[in-house]
């Protein structure tokens, strides 16, 4: 006798979000619940039914047989299955005195993208960062978003206070180094950019596509345009100069919540488009004509993502792409780029509307390159030489989460011998990969199914505001703790409190301590209506009671509580997005900063780079629908089909490289060399080839036994650490020279 029940979930594959339904089989003898079904959910609020092929490999996800289940210690370099108990205890044993030997720089922590898909590890990595009080935080953030991070900072005050499209408005898209058909959307969180796409057009709006190659939203875009790797920041310019030679800037109701709007026209005035046009390879009257169009067109937007960022530009070329919104009447206007107002957690909808202390960084540099501390963390290409060079302050314990930084970081080599100098090192992931086999302890997360979860971060990016929140749908291990739990058991441990700490009473202290900080007598009230709640969901509903949406603690009737959203499993719709300046800004003037002192003398850079000579061959990336991250080539559902780990060249290109479609080729960057499959492509821009990212299952040690059948090569492999952004410390992952020629046989 089996039962069947349905739950709602939020997809964790991607920052899409969508909304889930998921089949549950229950043996009526046993108990065991197993996933029969994933499918998408048409009375989500937020994503309408739409799902993409990933969404299916929840199920394989959770039944995969090298998800780690058990914490694993490592005796004699063998992994051995251990309980909690044991696990806690050898972090008890080995973190504390590496902390007495070296301080708490002694220690770091390397977050990996999917910690954003978990609501524990979101709102529990800050208290665990302030527990141990290390400087050395590292993150995938500054692999590929910190240069957007960055620019939005200075001129909007907040970190993560990014504008997106208003897509279901728009008319005109112009879309740079970005690819939404296959991610839909990055720090744009945006279910469906297809069928949005398709109705932007359908009532007449264009898409034009700026990328070294057509990639698929190029393809069912109105125009595409090749650029060379690298070379956004001149394109940019070519535009920015257009809105003001010729005399199309438009502020309208931003007028006077501006700020350097004639140091720009003094900036610019020396990058006409047609002094640009041969660096980036897009011909001066495209350039103007974009401007025209922009400028007339009454609903449009520029958006740029991974592409403006990985690359040596990153900061210049995000900054650019919010300077011609804010030029050419888009920005905070419906249809261009707006202000998503997020139900919980948001910087730019905490404290006084308009104004605050904005952001500051430089605060203190990586002791061996000197990089600069943004939003609180170090680069991660620092982390292995902060490793491996020895000194006061170097690093000896790693605390990894979620984390491959061996497979998705510039060489991943350095690192991966780095990580085995470590005095000891943590690692909580679901998988024993390319970077946790290095680890000491690991401790296994929860299958998604196993977890309750809210959109911390995306929520943030939303093109619609709105508000869900899925339960746990199925049992854990009745051993297993929370990633919460774990979190806030290491920082005790760290700090000398022992691995039997009280953690549920640690909680309530460190939230009674910070509402009395900041609500002073008004705290206890707080916390007597939290009552009930625990650990991520406490926070939560706290988040949402006083949010820009929540009741405010019965202040504001019929205002967003959890318990609100928990009756409507599929979501409440906060309405599009609306016009929010000056009141999102949280910069010290109040206004938006549009000629930061640092965006300015880094254009220093861009003149030097206009007259350097350009490379035969350079290297690009790509973003693959089926896989996001590495993990997801371990699922049948992700993983089949043709083999996607491919070189994509222009024919003219491998006819003059003595290539041929299938043959292998070798890839250089100096000593460093990676074999990869050709693919022969007019989609490619002619001098670039493209490797996807997150491949290389060929490490031993690991056990991904599916992804280990068809390894591919690992792009990352190829680049130089050493090689950053030098104001965001952003890795350069994009325009880099490398030779290529046919495989030895």
């Amino acid at each position: 006798m089996t039962e069947t029940t349905t739950v709602r979930r939020i997809c964790p594959f991607c920052e899409a979000c969508c909304g889930l339904k998921v089949d549950l089989h229950r043996d009526a003898s046993s108990g065991v619940q197993k996933v029969i079904k994933v499918y998408g959910d048409d009375d989500d609020v937020f994503s309408k039914g739409y799902l993409c092929p990933k969404a299916v490999g929840l199920k394989e996800l959770h039944d995969d047989p090298d998800r780690l289940r058990t914490p694993l210690i490592k005796r004699d370099g063998v992994f051995v299955e251990a309980s909690w108990e044991d696990a806690y205890g050898e972090i008890a044993r080995r973190l504390p005195p590496v902390i007495a030997a070296g301080g708490a720089n002694a220690v770091a922590t390397v977050l990996g993208n999917p910690v954003a898909h978990k609501m524990g590890l979101m709102l529990y990595f800050p208290r665990l960062a302030r527990m141990l009080g290390t400087r050395n935080m590292f993150s995938a953030s500054s692999v590929d978003q910190i240069p957007k991070m960055l620019s939005t900072g200075l001129m909007f005050g907040s970190w993560l206070g990014i504008a997106v499209p208003d897509i279901e408005r728009s008319d005109f898209l112009l879309i740079i180094g970005a690819n939404p058909m296959v991610s839909n959307g990055s720090l744009w969180t945006l279910p469906d950019y297809r069928g949005k796409a398709r109705a932007l057009r359908q009532r007449g709006g264009k898409i034009v596509v700026v990328d070294p190659r057509r990639t698929e939203t190029a393809a069912a875009a109105d125009a595409h345009h090749f650029i060379r790797p690298g070379a956004d920041v001149f394109f940019l310019l070519g535009i920015a100069h257009t809105l003001f030679d010729e005399q199309l800037v438009k502020l309208d109701r931003l007028a006077a919540h501006v700020n350097g709007l004639e140091q720009l026209r003094t900036a610019f005035a020396d990058y006409a488009p047609e002094r640009l046009a041969a660096r980036c390879g897009i011909d001066a009257s495209v350039m103007r004509a974009l401007a025209r169009t922009l400028a007339a067109t009454k609903r449009a937007a520029v958006y740029g993502r991974i592409g403006t960022c990985t690359q040596e530009f990153g900061t210049l070329s995000s900054w650019l792409i919010d300077v011609i919104n804010v030029l050419s009447g888009h920005l905070d206007s419906e249809g261009g780029a707006m202000f998503p107002c997020a139900p919980a957690f948001a910087a730019n909808t905490r404290g006084k509307p308009g104004s605050g202390r904005g952001v500051v960084s430089g605060r203190y540099a990586s002791r061996v390159a000197g990089a600069p501390e943004i939003s609180g963390e170090l680069p991660l290409t620092c982390l292995a030489e902060e490793i491996d060079t020895p000194g006061r302050g170097q690093i000896r314990a790693l605390i990894a989460i979620a984390a491959n930084p061996v497979l998705s970081s510039p060489n991943g080599a350095r690192l991966a011998a780095a990580l085995e100098q470590l005095d000891f090192m943590v690692s909580m992931d679901i998988y024993l990969n390319e970077t946790s086999r290095h680890a000491d302890v690991i401790l296994p997360g929860p299958s998604p199914l196993e977890d309750s979860h809210y959109d911390v971060s995306f929520t943030q990016f939303s093109h619609r505001n709105h508000a869900r929140y899925s339960a746990q749908a199925l049992a854990r291990n009745s051993a297993q703790p929370h990633e919460w739990q774990s979190l806030l058991r290491i920082g005790a441990i760290a700090q000398g409190l022992g691995a039997d700490v009280d953690v549920e009473a640690l909680d309530d202290d460190g939230l009674r301590g910070e509402l009395e900080r900041t609500l002073g007598q008004q705290a206890a009230s707080v916390l007597a209506a939290l009552d009930g709640r625990r650990g991520p969901e406490r926070l939560l509903d706290l988040g949402l009671r006083s949010g820009p949406f929540g009741d405010q603690f019965g202040a504001r009737a019929g205002g967003l509580t959890l318990a609100a959203i928990e009756a409507a499993p599929a979501g409440i719709d906060l309405g599009a997005m609306q016009a929010r300046l000056p009141a999102a800004l949280r910069t010290p003037s109040g206004k938006i900063e549009l000629a930061p002192p640092m965006l300015l003398a880094d254009l220093a850079r861009v003149t030097a780079a206009l007259a350097a000579a350009q490379p035969e061959m350079v290297i690009i990336g790509r973003r693959q629908l089926r896989s996001n991250n590495s993990w997801m080539h371990n699922l049948p559902a992700l993983a089949k089909g043709a083999f996607r780990c491919t070189a994509l060249i222009h024919p003219g290109d491998c006819q003059r490289l003595g290539l041929t479609d299938g043959a292998m080729a070798r890839i250089g960057n100096g000593t460093k060399t990676i074999d990869v499959q050709v693919e022969v492509s007019t989609d490619m821009m002619p001098g670039v080839v493209s490797v996807p990212h997150g491949w290389g299952h060929d490490l031993p040690g690991t056990q991904l036994a599916l992804a280990a059948q068809r390894p591919g090569a690992n792009l990352n492999a190829l680049l130089d650490e050493q090689l950053r952004d030098p104001l965001s410390g952003n890795a350069v992952l994009s325009g880099i020279a490398v030779t290529v020629t046919p495989a030895p046989l």
